[in-house]
C-alpha cells in the first residue's frame, strides 16, 4: 500500500480562494473591508518573515493588513495600550501578536488583552471555553487547518477512531475538541503515554503534534489510517545542512497509511489559511451576518 499524499499546500490556495470570493462579497453588498492586524515585538528573523508572508497573502484576498512593529524592550503597558487600540477599532476584524516575544513580557498575559472575538489565533480562554463546551468559538488556526484536510479526505468523520499525539494549547487540546465536535472517539496521547504503539494501531485517524523529529513509525499504524502530521522539525542532514521533517516518519507510514500529509506542504501552508478564513468569520460575527460556508469548524 502506498498513502495518497494529501496536498496542504494546494488546499490551502483553495481556501484562500474562497476567503478572496466572500470578501468581495463583503464589500460589494455590505461595504464592508475586513482587516487583520499583526503586531511584531522585536527583530527575531522568523517572526519577520512568518508576518511578511501573512501581510502579503491578507492583501492578495482583498482583506487590510494592519501591521505594528514595536522595539523589543516595549513595556507591556505600552503593549497591551496598543492591543486596547485594536480591540476598539471596528476596522480591525483580526488581532494577531506574533510569537515568540521577548523574555519581560507573558505570551499568556498577552492573549488575555485581545478581544475573545478578535483573536483570529483562537488562544483566548474564552475561545477555549467555548470550543470545550461545544457552543461557536474562534478556532485555532491549524488544528482547523487539520480538520480541513480531513474532512476533505474521509469526508464524514463521525464514528472514526481518532489518537491525536500531543497535548498542547496550541494544537493538541484543540485539535482533540474538534475530532469529539465530528463524533469522533478521540484519545489524547503524548510522550509519556504508556504502550503508545498500541494505541495507535486503533487509529483509523492520527495526528501528530508532540515536536518530536520522525517519533511515529510505520509500523505503530494501522493499514489504511489517516496521518495528519503537524510537526515542523529542522534536522541535520548526513552530507551537511539541514532539512525539515515531521512527527512522523514518512517514508515507513506512507507505506501503511491510506494518507498522509508531508513535511513541508502539508498542514503548514494551512495555517496562514485559517487565520485569514477566522478573520472573515470575525468580520461576519461582529456584523450579524452569515458565516462563510466550508471556512469554519
Amino acid at each position: 500500500m502506498t498513502a495518497t499524499v494529501i496536498d496542504g499546500k494546494a488546499f490551502a490556495a483553495t481556501v484562500r480562494h474562497k476567503v478572496a470570493e466572500h470578501v468581495a462579497r463583503l464589500k460589494a453588498d455590505h461595504g464592508l473591508h475586513p482587516g487583520l492586524a499583526v503586531v511584531l515585538v522585536g527583530e527575531d528573523p522568523a517572526s519577520e518573515v512568518y508576518v511578511r508572508n501573512k501581510g502579503k497573502q491578507t492583501v492578495e484576498v482583498g482583506m487590510n493588513s494592519i501591521e505594528h512593529k514595536l522595539p523589543a524592550d516595549v513595556s507591556k503597558e505600552d503593549l497591551y495600550a496598543l492591543i486596547a487600540k485594536l480591540n476598539a477599532d471596528p476596522a480591525v476584524n483580526g488581532i494577531l501578536v506574533q510569537f515568540p516575544v521577548p523574555a519581560h513580557l507573558s505570551e499568556t498575559d498577552i492573549v488575555a488583552q485581545i478581544d475573545p472575538a478578535k483573536d483570529v489565533d483562537g488562544l483566548h480562554v474564552v475561545n477555549a471555553g467555548l470550543l470545550a463546551s461545544g457552543q461557536r468559538a474562534m478556532v485555532s488556526c491549524t488544528p482547523l487547518g487539520c480538520l480541513m484536510l480531513l474532512r476533505d479526505a474521509l469526508g464524514a468523520l463521525s464514528g472514526k477512531n481518532a489518537v491525536v499525539v500531543g497535548r498542547s494549547n496550541l494544537v493538541g487540546k484543540p485539535m482533540a475538541q474538534l475530532l469529539l465536535n465530528d463524533s469522533c472517539t478521540v484519545t489524547i496521547a503524548h510522550s509519556r503515554t504508556q504502550d503508545l504503539p498500541g494505541v495507535l494501531r486503533d487509529a483509523d485517524i492520527v495526528v501528530a503534534a508532540v515536536g518530536r523529529p520522525k517519533m511515529v513509525i510505520g509500523d505503530w499504524i494501522k493499514p489504511g489510517a489517516t496521518i495528519i502530521d503537524v510537526g515542523i522539525n529542522r534536522v541535520e542532514k548526513p552530507e551537511g545542512g539541514t532539512r525539515l521533517v515531521g512527527d512522523v516518519d514518512y517514508e515507513s507510514c506512507a507505506a501503511v497509511a491510506g494518507a498522509i500529509t508531508p513535511v513541508p506542504g502539508g498542514v503548514g501552508p494551512m495555517t496562514i489559511a485559517c487565520l485569514l478564513a477566522n478573520t472573515v468569520t470575525a468580520c461576519c460575527r461582529a456584523n450579524g451576518l452569515p458565516e462563510p460556508e466550508g471556512l469554519t469548524a
